[in-house]
């Protein structure tokens, strides 16, 4: 049987059910963020290459908005939830893993360290994030991940 990466994909938590938990019901609906000009620019510097999309989805309701973001671990996205409140992370979950290695990022240990991160004046997260031996690609991923949801929910708190 040839290798197909779909058969290493780990599915943790539907997209669709972390929306309902982290609205604690329906999720508002899906609001368009367009990518462009300098939020491009920082997000291309976060990111270490361009953003995949000029338009990026997100659900936002009072302070709180949720990010379901991708980001390439070593050969494959990795799908992240993101949860801010008020500028700072609440929640961070690994909802798809794809890769063969690193999937050790979906444990609390790990994704415990964003809570309560925020954007530096930097554009980098406000908090130290350790490392998982044997996943440095994976935390890598995910560590830009949180920083583009903190830029991203910046941008729009400014725009309202």
């Amino acid at each position: 049987m040839p290798f197909s990466p779909a058969l290493g994909e780990e599915i943790y938590q539907k997209p669709t059910d972390f929306l309902i938990e982290a609205f604690q019901g329906p999720p508002p609906p899906v609001q368009i963020l367009t990518v462009v000009g300098e939020l491009r620019e920082k997000a291309r510097q976060i990111l270490d290459h361009n953003p995949p999309s000029l338009r990026t989805r997100y659900w936002t309701k009072g302070e709180r908005t949720v990010w379901i973001l991708e980001e390439i671990g070593k050969v494959l996205p990795i799908t992240t939830g993101i949860i801010i409140q008020g500028g700072l992370i609440e929640d961070v979950r690994i909802l798809i893993y794809r890769e063969s290695h690193g999937s050790e990022v979906r444990h609390r240990f790990f994704t415990n360290q964003f809570k309560d991160a925020q954007l530096t004046q930097k554009s980098s997260l406000s908090r130290a994030v350790d490392g998982i031996s044997g996943a440095t690609l994976s935390v890598h991923a995910i560590k830009r991940l949180a920083t583009l949801a903190l830029l991203y929910d910046q941008e729009i708190r400014h725009i309202q």
